[in-house]
C-alpha cells in the first residue's frame, strides 16, 4: 500500500467510525465503544507508518481536481512534510487515549454514543487540517472542528454553564473566522491558487501584493481558534464540557489548529515585519496575562485552561521570531503533557467530588485515593513548569533560544532569525517568555499543593479508578517525561536549526522557574502554619465558650462535593452546579502573591465585562431598535395596506346586494350624474 493511500486513510477511518457510531448508537449499542476506539487507534498506527515512510525527508504531495470554480481551482490535495507527519501522530495518539479514557469516564452516560461519534469526527477534521495541501479543504476541517466543539462543550446541556460556554466558544471563534475567510480569498487572489505549495512558491517569488493585510486577516482567525489575546476568553469557559473533551481540545485539536496553520504558512507571515511584530505582542500579552490568571483560579480545569493559553502563547512567540521548528516542537510536547494533565484532573475530580482547589485543600488522603493520578499529574506539572529533564523543558528552551537569537542578531545589525523577524519581536518574546516561566512554575506548584497536600477530613473512598482511565495516564506520562530527549533529531524533521537549549537560556529559564516554585511553596507553608495556629486558638476559644454558654444551633451545611459513588462524568456534571467554598481564610499562595491583582485575575482581568460593554450591549441595543422599527413602523405600513384593502373590500361587498332593482337604480343614478357632468363641462368650454 502506497504512502499516499495510507495518508488518505488516516482522516478517513475516524470519519467512517463517526458515521457508523451515529447510525448504530441506538440500534446496536454494543458496537459503540469498538467503533469509537478502533478507528482512532488504526488512524494513529497509520499516522506512525506515514511518519516513518516520510522520515523527515522530501514532502509527499498528491492532488486531484475537486471542482472547477471558473477562477481559482480547488484541489483535494495532500502535503505531508516532516512536521505534518509528526503532528498527525500526536493527534492520533491523543485521540486514541481520549476515546479509551472516555469508555471508563462516561461508561453510563446515556449520550455516550453521540459523544464518541463527535470525538471521532473532531479527530478526523483535525487530521484533515494537518494533511491537507489545499487551503479550501483545510477550511472544511477547520469549520467542522468549530461545530464539533460546540456540541461537545455543551454535552452537559442541562446546566446553564455548559449551554453558555458552548455558545460562547462558537461565536468567539466565528468572530475570528470571518476575517480569516477573507484573508484566505485575498491570499488565493494574490497567489492564483489555493494549493499550499503554490502559495509558498508565490511568496518566495514576491508574488504577494498585500502581505501585511493578508497576514493580519489570517491572524484574526488564528487568534480565535488558538485562543490568543484578545479572542481567548472562550477557552476557560469551555471547561464546562467533559474532561476528556477538554484534553482533546487543548492537546491535539482546535487550539492546536491555529498554531499549526501559522507554522504551515509561516513564509506568508514572515513577508511582513509588521505582522510578525503584531504576533509577538499578541503572544507576549497572552502568555503573561494567562499565567497571572492561572495563579488565581479555584477551578482545577480553569487553571489548566489558562495554562494552555499561555503555552500557545509560547508557540505563537516562536512563530513571531520566525522559528517554526521550535513552535511545532513545543506543540508536540505540550500536546503530550497537557492531555495527561487534563485526564489526570478528571480522575482527581472524580475522587474528590469537586473541581474546586479550595475544597480539595480541605481534604486529606487524596494521594492515597488516586495514586496513579497523583504521580502522573506530578510528571505533567513538572513538564509544564519546564523542569529538566522533562519534555517541556527542552521545547520551552527551544522557544527562548529562538527569541534570544532573533533579539541578539537584530541588535548586531543582522537580518534576524529565519524569516527576517525584527529584533523587537525577539526581545518582546524573550522577556515575556522568561516572566511566564516564573509564573508557570508558581501556578503549577500551587495546583499541586492545593490538590494533593490538603488538610482536613479524609477524601471519599469509592475504590480504584477504571483501568481504562489509569492506563491512559501512564501511557501519556512516557512522552511527557522522555519526548524532549528527541530534540537532537527533531531539527532535521522540521527543516530548521538545532532544538537543543543553550546555557544562557537554560540557566535563566530554569532559574526563574525554580524561584517561582520556591517562593510559592514558602508562601504556602507560611500560610498553612499560620492557619494551623489560628485554628488551634479558635478551637480553644470555642471549647471555653462551650463550657460557659449554651450551644448555638447548628449552621446549615452547604455541600461542595458531588456524590462520591457516581461515575466520573456524573460527578463532573454535578460539580458544575455546586458552589465553590469561600476561599477567604484558606492558605492560598496565589492570593498572597498576586495581592491587588488577585481579584481582577480571578475574573480574567474583566475582559468579558469589557466586551459586554463595548460590543454585546451596543449590539443588543441595536437589535432592540431594529425590532421596534420593524414592529412599530414597518409593520404599521404593512398592516395599514392590509386594512385599507380590507375596508375597500367591505365597501364593495356592501354594494353587492343581489337585488336587480337596486343595481338598475344605481346604474340610472350614475348615468344621470355622468350626463350632468358632461353638460357642465360642455357649457364651461363654450363660455371659454
Amino acid at each position: 500500500m502506497t504512502t499516499t493511500t495510507l495518508a488518505v486513510l488516516v482522516p478517513l477511518l475516524p470519519f467512517l467510525g463517526s458515521a457508523a457510531g451515529l447510525l448504530l448508537g441506538r440500534t446496536a449499542p454494543g458496537f459503540v465503544r469498538p467503533l469509537a476506539v478502533l478507528p482512532a487507534l488504526a488512524a494513529a498506527v497509520l499516522a506512525v507508518l506515514v511518519a516513518v515512510r516520510q522520515g523527515g525527508g522530501t514532502a509527499i504531495d498528491a492532488a486531484t481536481r475537486l471542482t472547477p470554480t471558473g477562477s481559482v481551482p480547488v484541489d483535494l490535495a495532500l502535503h505531508i512534510d516532516g512536521f505534518a507527519a509528526l503532528v498527525a501522530v500526536l493527534v492520533g495518539v491523543v485521540a486514541t487515549c481520549v476515546q479509551i479514557y472516555s469508555t471508563g469516564y462516561l461508561r453510563h452516560d446515556p449520550r455516550y454514543p453521540s459523544y464518541a461519534a463527535l470525538v471521532s469526527l473532531f479527530t478526523s477534521a483535525m487530521l484533515l487540517v494537518v494533511y491537507s495541501g489545499d487551503l479550501m479543504v483545510l477550511l472544511v476541517g477547520w469549520e467542522i472542528m468549530g461545530i464539533c466543539s460546540y456540541f461537545l462543550v455543551g454535552h452537559y446541556w442541562e446546566t446553564p454553564e455548559a449551554r453558555a460556554a458552548s455558545l460562547k466558544a462558537f461565536l468567539v471563534t466565528k468572530l475570528g473566522d470571518v476575517p480569516f475567510l477573507i484573508g484566505l480569498f485575498a491570499l488565493a487572489a494574490d497567489a492564483g491558487t489555493f494549493r499550499i505549495t503554490g502559495v509558498l512558491g508565490a511568496v518566495a517569488s514576491g508574488g504577494l501584493d498585500h502581505p501585511t493585510l493578508v497576514a493580519l486577516l489570517l491572524l484574526a482567525g488564528v487568534a480565535g481558534k488558538s485562543a490568543q489575546f484578545p479572542l481567548h476568553t472562550w477557552l476557560p469557559d469551555a471547561m464546562a464540557g467533559p474532561t476528556p473533551v477538554s484534553a482533546l481540545i487543548h492537546a491535539a485539536t482546535m487550539v492546536a489548529a491555529g498554531i499549526y496553520f501559522t507554522a504551515r504558512l509561516l513564509p506568508v507571515f514572515a513577508a511582513s515585519a509588521a505582522a510578525l511584530t503584531v504576533l509577538a505582542v499578541m503572544a507576549a500579552l497572552t502568555m503573561t496575562g494567562s499565567a497571572l490568571a492561572a495563579l488565581a483560579q479555584d477551578d482545577i480545569k480553569r487553571v489548566l485552561a489558562y495554562s494552555t493559553i499561555g503555552q500557545l502563547g509560547y508557540m505563537a512567540g516562536a512563530l513571531a521570531v520566525g522559528d517554526r521548528a521550535a513552535a511545532v516542537f513545543h506543540l508536540l510536547t505540550h500536546g503530550a503533557f497537557k492531555a495527561l494533565l487534563f485526564l489526570a484532573a478528571g480522575t482527581v475530580i472524580h475522587a474528590a467530588g469537586t473541581n474546586s482547589l479550595t475544597a480539595m485543600s480541605r481534604m486529606s488522603g487524596l494521594t492515597r485515593r488516586v495514586p496513579d493520578a497523583y504521580w502522573t499529574m506530578t510528571i505533567g506539572l513538572l513538564a509544564l513548569a519546564a523542569i529538566p529533564p522533562f519534555a517541556g523543558f527542552f521545547s520551552k528552551e527551544a522557544v527562548l533560544v529562538a527569541a534570544e537569537h532573533t533579539a541578539t542578531a537584530g541588535a548586531t545589525g543582522a537580518a534576524g532569525a529565519a524569516g527576517g523577524a525584527p529584533a523587537a519581536a525577539g526581545w518582546i518574546v524573550l522577556v515575556a517568555g522568561l516572566l511566564t516561566a516564573l509564573l508557570t512554575a508558581a501556578y503549577a506548584i500551587r495546583l499541586w499543593l492545593l490538590a494533593f497536600r490538603g488538610r482536613g477530613a479524609e477524601a471519599p473512598d469509592h475504590g480504584r479508578q477504571p483501568v481504562a482511565m489509569t492506563t491512559v495516564l501512564w501511557v501519556l506520562a512516557v512522552p511527557s517525561l522522555a519526548l524532549g530527549l528527541a530534540a537532537p533529531r527533531l531539527g532535521d524533521w522540521f527543516g530548521g536549526p538545532s532544538l537543543m537549549p543553550t546555557l544562557t537560556t537554560a540557566v535563566l529559564g530554569t532559574g526563574l522557574a525554580a524561584v517561582g516554585a520556591a517562593v510559592t511553596y514558602a508562601t504556602w507553608h507560611a500560610l498553612v502554619t499560620k492557619a494551623a495556629r489560628a485554628a488551634g486558638t479558635a478551637r480553644a476559644a470555642a471549647a471555653a465558650q462551650a463550657r460557659t454558654a449554651p450551644s448555638a444551633p447548628p449552621v446549615p451545611h452547604v455541600p461542595h462535593v458531588a456524590h462520591p459513588d457516581a461515575d466520573a462524568g456524573q460527578v463532573e456534571a454535578e460539580a458544575l452546579d455546586l458552589p465553590h467554598p469561600a476561599p477567604d481564610h484558606d492558605p492560598d499562595p496565589g492570593r498572597t502573591l498576586l495581592g491587588p491583582l488577585y481579584r481582577p485575575a480571578v475574573d480574567g482581568f474583566r475582559l468579558d465585562a469589557a466586551y459586554r460593554t463595548l460590543f454585546v450591549r451596543p449590539v443588543l441595543a441595536a437589535a432592540t431598535l431594529v425590532r421596534f422599527l420593524d414592529r412599530e413602523v414597518v409593520e404599521t405600513y404593512v398592516s395599514g395596506a392590509g386594512s385599507g384593502a380590507k375596508g375597500l373590500g367591505w365597501l364593495v361587498r356592501r354594494a353587492q346586494t343581489g337585488n336587480v332593482q337596486t343595481y338598475l337604480g344605481a346604474l340610472l343614478a350614475g348615468s344621470v350624474v355622468l350626463a350632468i357632468v358632461a353638460v357642465a363641462l360642455a357649457n364651461a368650454a363654450a363660455g371659454a
